[in-house]
């Protein structure tokens, strides 16, 4: 199974591939997490993002296609893996498409995951992370049970990150909106794409996903 993840931010990008790496056994590819584990490490290429990131841009092309290269080479992503916020521009869909020309792989379907613009908006600025075991959750469909405690039994340390204020969040739609997507078109000419109904339940979606790519095979 090799699946690209399409989809604005705020869709379900993450939590699906989570889900569908459990159930497949094969790695989910973030480069979001990617990118934020090298902002926590301090790494030139974490200092360099982290501007970037806060502002809701993209990261360059070259920068993100490196990552993936490097990703992609790594034994758990022999037998497959799900590209999870990549490609997002028609360049890296391009770059893309060579690595894996070069590996001698190609993609089984891209999964557009699609959900109206002002459920974006909410999902997006009710997000709120941990600082002590960086677990995601939302202020409306996934607060913190009562008396659930973190790390060493203390409470969760809940903290919007800086890409997930109203103003970034409004700033990271309109950059989807103009540079990613246009790899609808890109993926649909060569027949990859598959649409899903993003709003509902995680295991409705999860099912809308699996129908999905039932029907590629």
């Amino acid at each position: 199974m090799r699946l690209v993840l399409l989809g604005a931010p705020g869709s379900g990008k993450g939590t699906q591939a989570q889900r569908m790496q459990a159930r497949h056994g094969v790695p989910q590819v973030s480069t979001g997490d990617l990118l934020r584990e090298a902002v926590a490490q301090g790494t030139p290429l974490g200092r360099a993002a982290k501007a970037v990131m806060d502002a809701g841009q993209l990261v360059a092309d070259d920068v993100m296609l490196g990552i993936i290269r490097e990703r992609l080479a790594r034994p758990d992503a022999a037998r497959g893996f799900i590209l999870d916020g990549f490609p997002r521009t028609i360049t890296q869909a391009d770059g893309l498409g060579r690595l894996l020309a070069e590996l001698r792989v190609a993609l089984d379907s891209v999964v557009l995951m699609e959900v109206d613009a002002v459920v974006l908006q909410r999902r997006l600025t009710g997000r709120r992370s941990c600082r002590r075991c960086g677990r995601v959750f939302h202020l409306e469909s996934n607060p913190p049970k009562p008396g659930e405690r973190c790390t060493a039994g203390r409470p969760h340390d809940l903290f919007q990150r800086p890409d997930d204020n109203e103003r970034t969040v409004r700033e990271r739609l309109a950059v989807y909106g103009e540079r990613t997507q246009p790899l609808i078109d890109y993926y649909e000419r060569k027949g990859l794409l598959r649409r899903v109904d993003a709003d509902g339940t995680l295991d409705e979606v999860d099912a809308r996903i699996e129908r999905a790519l039932q029907r590629r095979q």
